[in-house]
């Protein structure tokens, strides 16, 4: 559930309508067990990064600790960042542009 929000914000975030959108870089590491990694960077300014681990693996209290950030550019020319963690404690979100 926690991946789906996050997917939800960066679905968010990006979805501005820009021309054709090209992918300039993109690495994956996921075998489907454990954690994950992936960054990838777009021809509009958009970076996404997103790294996570498992904790405690195995046990009742097993959980999945997410950190990552994003960074577009906005219709002004602005360039806005969130780096995110997302685990036991929810989604964490900083940026400069977000009250605190």
């Amino acid at each position: 559930m926690l991946v789906v929000g996050l997917l939800a914000l960066a679905a968010t975030c990006s979805a501005r309508p820009q021309g054709d959108v090209e992918i300039l870089e993109s690495e994956v590491d996921n075998i489907g067990i454990g954690g994950y990694k992936f960054s990838y960077k777009l021809s509009d300014g958009t970076t996404r990064t997103e790294e996570a681990v498992v904790n405690n693996a195995g046990t009742e209290n097993e959980s999945l600790s997410v950190r990552g950030s994003i960074s577009w550019v906005a219709p002004d020319g602005q360039t806005y960042t969130i780096n995110f963690v997302a685990d036991e404690n929810g989604f964490q979100p900083e940026g400069a542009h977000i009250p605190k």
